[in-house]
């Protein structure tokens, strides 16, 4: 099926996805796109996630990263995945779906953050200097840029904690000194979004691109040593992804930031690999854990998200080689 027989029904979905389709697929004038995106904050996901926020303290579901309280539980302990309803994840979620953070800057979000948030792995933390885990700080420093916080620290933070390959990975405080690709490509999409938003510095864009040369090290699929592919995530794409690496995911970031480097090839055939003879991907894995509500389909169905995601990684890769 031609890509364009799929988009009528991309059209019609939430506005956090359906302007990603008019800017990215349709190439239609700003003015309509941003109008679409302008109705996140008002209607559908975004207005639903935007009304659990506690107007006193900011915080959603009463914490930064877990829910109040689920850490005192031990029960909560064998649970087979986590709360995805906490703040810093319902701030990342509003954040990567464009809403305008008009809304939350009215609401002193940021001050109210710094006030009452608490990170769980230590309380004396102040919320917007992050904790000790890459993702988790990767996280907080995007959308402490998009609330306009000054978190020049964290930047520092991540430069400082870069491994000598190149990459990352959340579990440096437990001795890892081999980088992660799920840790590596948080951390990148995060300093591309501070180099984005300010300019960035020298050394965060020196770390960003000796960040990015560590996953095409690797084709960004598979293990240096090995050739093997790194992780049954890695083709297994899903929405939304949190924290989780994809093939998919990795592209969406090189498109964002304009590079392309015959090193992503295998990652590409990932993607077409993956398209449905409708023209569609479908949603292949979803973390378990509770949230406010579903945004997307249940696994082994077409899911409009990953559908968008793979055209437009598809559309600026063979664009290109045009």
């Amino acid at each position: 099926m031609n890509a364009l027989d799929v988009i009528p029904w991309l059209l019609d979905t939430d506005p956090a996805l359906r302007w990603q389709v008019e800017r990215d697929l349709l190439d239609l004038p700003e003015e309509q796109w941003q109008a679409t995106r302008g109705r996140i904050t008002r209607e559908g996901f975004g207005a639903a996630l935007l009304s659990r926020q506690d107007p006193e303290t900011g915080l959603w579901a009463g914490g930064a990263f877990f829910p109040a309280g689920f850490l005192d539980d031990p029960a909560n302990q064998q649970l087979p995945g986590q709360p995805w309803t906490a703040t810093t994840w319902s701030l990342t979620m509003l954040r990567e779906w464009g809403a305008d953070p008009a809304p939350l800057l009215a609401r002193d979000t940021a001050g109210k953050l710094a006030e009452h948030a608490h990170w769980e792995f230590d309380p004396s933390l102040p919320y917007w200097g992050g904790e000790v885990d890459v993702c988790i700080n990767a996280m907080t420093l995007s959308n402490g840029l998009w609330l306009g916080v000054d978190v020049a620290p964290l930047v520092t933070w991540f430069v400082e904690h870069q491994m000598d390959e190149g990459g990352w990975n959340c579990e440096w405080e437990d001795g890892s000194t081999r980088a992660s690709f799920h840790s590596t490509l948080n951390a990148l999409r995060a300093l591309e979004d501070h180099e984005r938003r300010t300019g960035g510095t020298e050394a965060a864009r020196a770390a960003r691109r000796a960040g990015e040369e560590y996953l095409l090290e690797r084709d960004l699929t598979r293990r240096r040593t090995t050739g093997e592919i790194v992780g049954p995530w890695v083709d297994h794409f899903l929405y939304p992804p949190r924290h989780i690496y994809s093939a998919l995911r990795a592209l969406d970031h090189f498109r964002s930031t304009g590079r392309r480097d015959p090193r992503m090839q295998a990652a590409v055939q990932m993607v077409h690999d993956a398209q449905q003879a409708d023209g569609t991907w479908l949603q292949q894995h979803a973390l378990e854990g509770e949230t406010w509500f579903e945004v997307d389909v249940p696994v082994g169905e077409p899911s409009p998200w990953l559908t968008m995601q793979g055209l437009r990684v598809l559309r600026w890769w063979h664009r290109v080689e045009d």
